[in-house]
């Protein structure tokens, strides 16, 4: 029987860069601020994380530091999926080197795998590595989905823990909780969804807005762990003004900018992603303010 790597409220969280690499003080300071914060978990080197534009070096040592700051207080999930499956690999077997709790692993992108490759691929890794594997689905950004039948074919794998479920696709996801076994996990990947996913037999989340207020994340997931699930959809209402400005542009400009805003030292975006224009910057100020995030 599988036990999911985390309950509650999971952070992606982001990756402080300055003009020379990654700002690990900085890094430090906020792992420890969602420690503090309440936060289950942390998602080093997620979309969050632009792990994408950082080198392979980079990406292991962020994910070295991360876990070894850490040091077993929380749980640790990293990102180590890529479009190709042997660098998939050869990063999930590195990270496993530094005792990671999970490895969190995109879709392959813009390959556009069938399903019968992201079986292969998904099974292909699970086979070769110790540490349970969460899936992500994430079409809107990988251009590929999988299917419900393709979880229950890769829900039979011992290493393949759950799923990170940002499809927005409730029926799909209604389908997958009913095909796979009880202990095959399912995360929500959106802030937004947190309440009807969990209601649904979700776990948690894996959030952006955790980088911004841990706390509330931690308490909206709590109730719904609770089953005081008219508390939480309460508190999920609340939040979505907060939730929209997070996302006003592609994830993670504007977490970025907001925790700039207040004095979270974010750092640098990396190209090809660039700051938020004006006007969102200003709706972001607004937001903050409205939820007393601005000292």
């Amino acid at each position: 029987m599988r036990t999911p790597i985390f309950t509650g409220a999971c952070v992606a969280i982001v990756t402080p860069f300055t003009e020379g690499g990654v700002d690990f003080d900085q890094l430090g300071k906020l792992i420890e601020l969602q420690i503090a914060g309440g936060t289950n978990a942390i998602c080093i080197c997620g979309t969050t994380g632009e792990a994408s534009t950082q080198t392979m070096e980079e990406h292991l040592e962020t994910i070295r530091y991360c876990a070894e700051k850490v040091a077993g207080r929380i749980k640790v999930i990293a990102g180590t999926g890529t479009n190709s499956t042997m660098e998939a690999l050869y990063l999930s077997q590195e990270a496993e080197k530094y005792h990671v709790d999970g490895l969190l692993m995109v879709t392959p992108y813009y390959n556009k795998a069938s399903q019968a490759g992201l079986v292969q691929h998904y099974t292909y890794i699970a086979d070769r590595v110790h540490t349970p594997i969460v899936l992500y689905n994430v079409p809107s950004r990988t251009g590929t989905t999988i299917q419900p039948e393709t979880y229950q074919i890769l829900a039979r794998h011992p290493m393949i823990n759950g799923c990170k479920e940002a499809s927005g696709n409730f029926p799909a996801l209604s389908h997958t909780l009913a095909l796979c076994p009880d202990d095959f996990y399912m995360w929500s990947g959106n802030d937004d969804q947190v309440v009807p996913m969990m209601s649904l037999g979700a776990k948690g989340v894996i959030s952006v807005v955790s980088n911004v207020w841990p706390e509330i994340m931690a308490r909206l997931t709590a109730l719904c762990l609770e089953g005081r699930y008219d508390e939480a959809a309460k508190l999920q209402l609340e939040l979505l003004p907060l939730i929209d400005a997070l996302f006003c542009e592609v994830n993670p400009i504007p977490v970025k900018g907001a925790m700039n805003m207040m004095g979270l030292k974010a750092g640098k975006l990396r190209l090809p992603l660039c700051d938020m224009s004006d006007a969102h910057m200003e709706q972001m100020r607004t937001t903050l303010t409205q939820y007393g995030l601005l000292k």
